[in-house]
């Protein structure tokens, strides 16, 4: 069966099956989505008018037995950057359609009315409904119903109150194996969603299965693909704590950006940390090792549970952790945890909405520390969609110029995740540089700066971190067109075999002949059509810049400032 293209128009509430234009062949995931929005959006749009599109990609490998390969892309023009946008998640949605025959979802247009709807992809193909029940709803009420509905075995992509909303740190939700919530996180692309009045798509569970070129050949490529992974000491360390075994490592590095992005140490660290994270977890009954789509050999995720032993959040990751935890100087796992679980429901950014909260307490808003007052505010007035309540859930960059606050850590409005820029110098070049916003996981250079992955950079010298971020974004863009998650690139930097392995597996099951050059091409390609589109959107070197206080405040424990030069960063696009 030969992948197609489904589009979606909204407008007149019709549905169409194409063929997939030749140049579009080559790509997934990430590649295609930022191809297609570059290729059909207007980069001057409104994003939250009727000209925005909503593309939805599995990658090149999704559907297949291929390890680690179950992440899907989402792609429009982002209404919190105003850059083009790309956001990936776990779940089980890229496997499901990738199976059957989706090589990409374009949704189109807007309806006239205030009626809302659902998707329902099927095999035939797309069908669309009008909803009632669930306007208004949590992500978690959308998974039960569509369960009643349909069946649990159906994929779900669904948005909570904030896409509703359209707030511009909405994301997108994905349902796991397990009936949980991964997100689509950054850009609030579930506003996107919101815009075209679709509250969820149901996705069809099948038993077909992606064609391979040369069974032979994938199997044994991922054999040796996977065997890379499972012996990666990273990926056993994911697996051991989850990706909350960082805050121990940042804090010592001095780079846990903390009270709002003034010290690189939190008092309260060991609290937060994933060492105690996992204590709690086995002490009660959780699960410290858990997927979040079939196949994945790290299990890096978790199920965390309550103090009575009840289910309370899981995918709970270092990022969320930080930012509710060091960033607003939260040290209560479960108040962090009850935060992660509301802002599931909800339906947006941990990261985005907790960087904002740490702005909202150095304005005076509420006070640093107060995690109960921090989930207060989730529920009654982000979930409601309170005058204050919107202005948090659009982000940190909306709580600085509504309440007078200078300290507000956003590249291209988007907040700033959890390594500080002035003592890792790598990845503060990744969040200038990066075409969508400050986001680490476009050039994840603490592998190098903290983690000795990849060789060795001392993160507080400015000496080859632009080198470094450059290749390290060109190298995620290519991973993040195949489906495959982020976390491979530990495994693929230090181990000769896997690289290798991953291009056979693209080899063998399209029947082609890349190159390790080719997929190299290839990340170069996307980045250089993002940034095209960017620069179309209006967008200039000025804005490949951090906030200025990182130039000017001293960060402790290193009383280091950001000192790599406009000109310095603006070397990044030479290739």
């Amino acid at each position: 069966m030969a992948d197609k293209i489904y589009r979606v128009n909204m407008t007149d509430l019709s549905t169409s099956i194409e063929d997939v234009p030749a140049d579009w062949m080559g790509h997934g995931g990430r590649g295609l989505t930022s191809t297609i929005v570059a290729a059909e959006v207007e980069p001057t749009c409104h994003p939250l008018g009727k000209n925005n599109k909503l593309v939805i990609a599995p990658g090149l490998l999704s559907g297949t037995t291929a390890a680690n390969s179950g992440r899907i892309s989402f792609g429009a023009k982002s209404p919190l950057t105003g850059t083009i946008k790309e956001a990936n998640s776990g779940g089980t949605a890229a496997q499901m359609l990738a199976k059957l025959g989706c090589k990409a979802i374009i949704i189109e247009g807007m309806p006239e009315g205030d009626g809302w709807y659902n998707l329902h992809f099927t095999a035939d193909g797309i069908t669309i409904n009008e909803e009632t029940e669930l306007i208004g709803k949590g992500n978690f009420a959308v998974v039960d119903a569509v369960a009643a509905r349909l069946g649990d075995k159906h994929g779900i992509i669904s948005i909570g109150q904030a896409g509703e909303m359209k707030m511009l740190a909405a994301n997108l939700s994905i349902k796991d194996p397990d009936s949980h919530l991964r997100s689509g996180g950054r850009g609030g692309l579930g506003a996107v969603m919101g815009t075209k009045h679709i509250k969820f798509i149901a996705i069809d569970p099948t038993e077909a299965k992606v064609e391979i070129a040369d069974k032979d050949a994938f199997l044994a490529a991922n054999r040796v693909f996977t065997k890379a992974l499972v012996d990666n000491p990273i990926s056993q360390a994911l697996g051991q704590y989850g990706t909350n075994v960082l805050v121990n490592i940042v804090n010592e590095a001095g780079g846990l950006p903390t009270r709002n992005f003034t010290s690189g140490q939190f008092d309260g660290h060991e609290e937060i940390s994933g060492e105690t994270m996992y204590d709690i977890i086995v002490e009660r009954e959780g699960k410290p090792k858990h997927n979040c789509h079939k196949g994945c050999v790290i299990q890096c995720s978790q199920i965390y549970n309550d103090i009575n032993k009840g289910y309370k959040t899981s995918g709970f990751e270092y990022e969320s952790i930080w930012a509710m935890g060091a960033d607003c100087c939260v040290d209560n796992l479960d108040q962090i945890a009850e935060a992660d679980q509301l802002m599931d429901d909800i339906g947006i950014d941990t990261i985005e909405t907790s960087v904002a909260m740490g702005v909202a307490m150095e304005g005076g808003v509420l006070e640093f520390g107060d995690g109960a007052e921090v989930c207060r505010i989730l529920k009654d007035e982000v979930a409601a969609g309170s005058p204050l309540g919107r202005i948090i859930g659009c982000g940190a960059g909306s709580v600085g110029r509504a309440f007078g606050v200078t300290r507000v850590p956003v590249v291209k409005n988007q907040a700033i995740p959890a390594y500080d820029p002035r003592a890792i110098k790598g990845i503060g070049i990744t969040y200038a540089t990066s075409t969508q916003g400050a986001d680490h996981t476009m050039g994840y250079t603490i592998a190098t700066n903290l983690l000795g992955v990849g060789g060795s950079l001392d993160p507080l010298s400015k000496e080859g971190q632009v080198e470094l971020s450059r290749n390290l974004q060109i190298a995620t863009a290519a991973i993040d067109s195949t489906g495959m998650c982020l976390f491979i690139a530990f495994a693929a930097l230090d181990d000769a075999t896997c690289l290798p392995a991953l291009v056979d597996m693209l080899n063998a099951r399209f029947g082609i002949g890349l190159t390790a050059d080719d997929v190299t091409n290839l990340g170069m390609s996307i980045l250089k059509t993002e940034h095209e589109f960017n620069l179309a959107a209006g967008f200039t070197n000025k804005d490949d810049r951090l906030p200025e206080f990182f130039d000017e405040e001293p960060i402790a424990p290193h009383n280091v400032v950001w000192d790599i030069s406009g000109e310095e960063i603006d070397t990044f696009w030479n290739f």
